[in-house]
């Protein structure tokens, strides 16, 4: 069973990021873009998945670092979502397979 604790932080992330999303078309209304604003809000993804991420680059878990060089593997050749969906099935496997192991 899930603990309520759990459910209660998964629906407010995603509530926040809901709110984040809407806000900026909210806040910016009908304005013109510049092209170097729209490269700065189309690399804002990256940087999210970067932290959430970068954690992992001081684990001493053989599963969570070969995860990480796979996503980052992954990352410099193929788009987010590709990218997302390999670094979440490569840890869930590497942990299954590699279990509490440490450098």
């Amino acid at each position: 069973m899930i603990d309520l604790t759990t459910v209660l932080a998964i629906v407010l992330m995603a509530v926040t990021t809901y709110a984040t999303r809407i806000g900026g078309y909210l806040l910016l209304g009908d304005r013109e873009l510049s092209p170097r604003f729209l490269t700065v809000m189309d690399a804002a993804p990256g940087c999210v998945l970067i932290s959430v991420i970068a954690p992992h680059f001081v684990s001493d878990r053989r599963a969570d670092l070969a995860a990480l060089a796979l996503t980052l593997l992954a990352a410099s050749r193929l788009p987010l979502l590709p990218t997302v969906l390999i670094g979440v099935a490569s840890a869930g496997l590497l942990r299954q397979f590699l279990p509490g192991t440490a450098l």
